[in-house]
Formats: C-alpha cells, sequence, structure tokens
C-alpha cells in the first residue's frame, strides 16, 4: 500500500477516460491529477497504451519535475503539466490529448471562434490558441516552454474561466477544480472544435456570436446568479 494509491487510481481512471471518449488513440495523450496538500500530482506514463495501463503504472511527481514514486517514465508532458500546476491556482487535474478537430483546429494556429451558444456555455469567448514556438524555444526545453506558451497566451485571462486552450501545431490542453474536470473540460473543446469546423465549413464568414448572447449563457452557467442545472 502507498499513501499515494488513491490519487493514482484516480488519475488511471481519469486517463481511462481518454479513448473511452475518443479523444486520443493508442498512446496520445495524458491526464494528470493534482494533490496541492502534498504538492504532488499522479501521471500516465510515457508510451504506454491505454489497452495496458494499470492504476500501478500511473508515476508520481512533485513540483520539480522529481519523480516521488513510480517504476517508469511519467509522459514526456509532464513539465509542462509542472509549469501549469505551479501558476494556475486552484487546479486539480490536467488534460492533454491529440483530438482530431481540436488538434486541426491548433495546426491551423488560430483560435477557435465563439458561432454559437454550445461554445458560450463553456467559454465566454474564443477558445485561444499559443503562438508558435520559436526555434530558440525548442532548442532549450521542450516540454517546458510549452507551458510557457500557455502562459503567454492566458496573459490577462482568468485559467477558472478559460479551462481549454489549443498549442499552435501541437493540440489541446485543458484543466479544471479536478482530473474529472479536465477530461470533462478536453470532451467538451472537442465538440466545441468539431462544430466550430462544420459551421466554418458551410460558410467562412460566419459572423460571431452577438455578445448579449455570449454572457447570457455563459453567466447563467458560470455567474452568481447562475440557475442552470440543480442546487
Amino acid at each position: 500500500m502507498s499513501k499515494y494509491d488513491e490519487l493514482k487510481e484516480r488519475a488511471y481512471r481519469a486517463n481511462m477516460e481518454i479513448p473511452k471518449r475518443n479523444l486520443a488513440i493508442y498512446t496520445f495523450g495524458n491526464v494528470s491529477a493534482f494533490d496541492p496538500k502534498a504538492g504532488v500530482f499522479a501521471i500516465k506514463p510515457s508510451g504506454v497504451s491505454y489497452d495496458a495501463l494499470t492504476a500501478d503504472d500511473i508515476v508520481v511527481v512533485d513540483l520539480d519535475n522529481k519523480i516521488v514514486e513510480g517504476k517508469m517514465r511519467p509522459s514526456s508532458d509532464t513539465k509542462t503539466h509542472v509549469v501549469l500546476y505551479r501558476n494556475f491556482k486552484g487546479l486539480g487535474g490536467i488534460v492533454h490529448t491529440h483530438s482530431t478537430f481540436a488538434t486541426s483546429w491548433a495546426q491551423t494556429r488560430r483560435p477557435i471562434p465563439i458561432y454559437g451558444t454550445t461554445h458560450a456555455d463553456h467559454v465566454a469567448g474564443d477558445v485561444p490558441c499559443t503562438a508558435v514556438m520559436s526555434d530558440e524555444a525548442v532548442e532549450r526545453d521542450y516540454e517546458e516552454e510549452t507551458g510557457n506558451q500557455i502562459l503567454a497566451a492566458m496573459k490577462g485571462l482568468d485559467p477558472a474561466e478559460v479551462q481549454m486552450i489549443l498549442v499552435a501545431g501541437h493540440g489541446p490542453f485543458t484543466w479544471g477544480s479536478t482530473p474529472e474536470k479536465a477530461v470533462y473540460n478536453a470532451a467538451v473543446l472537442e465538440e466545441i472544435a468539431h462544430m466550430a469546423f462544420i459551421t466554418h465549413t458551410i460558410d467562412p464568414w460566419s459572423a460571431k456570436l452577438p455578445d448579449s448572447l455570449i454572457r447570457k449563457h455563459y453567466e447563467r452557467k458560470h455567474g452568481p446568479n447562475a440557475y442552470y442545472g440543480q442546487k
């Protein structure tokens, strides 16, 4: 028994949602679950397929990027997770996928426009996209620089309100107060990206949703007087 068993199990279950929700295939993608009191997070090991993954395989890492527990190397994206946990308060989980439509938007190096109310229910603006990483940054610590790209693109935005982003040329990252919410956001992002692709295909000059509708749909779910769902 390990004191991290519960955290590892939670990370394992969240990771298994990735193929279940068709957000990645084979070894693509990863989820981490953070314990802020212990200052550690549990994350998928690098290069292990979801079909073979077990809770015991999950690796526990601290915020200095040191392995605390685990037999395998953690995800190659671990340093990106470290950057986000160290800079975004209130996070309990982070997800990186290579889901088809979100990744396709990332490959265009464009944000996802806010065309409709489904999008506005979750983000009150375009889903941001980072800048393309410079040659110099690529030659430094690539995964850490990916985290820095995200921080730069999120400047002026509240990570509690904007819980999803595209890394240009790479793919999506999402986060949330729990690993389960982070996975939920990854699935929502893929659906938003799919809808935006179809909208743009039908009419490349489609207008963005009016501000009044954006605020109404976002606030009714997330505002101080939210009334969506059950109390």
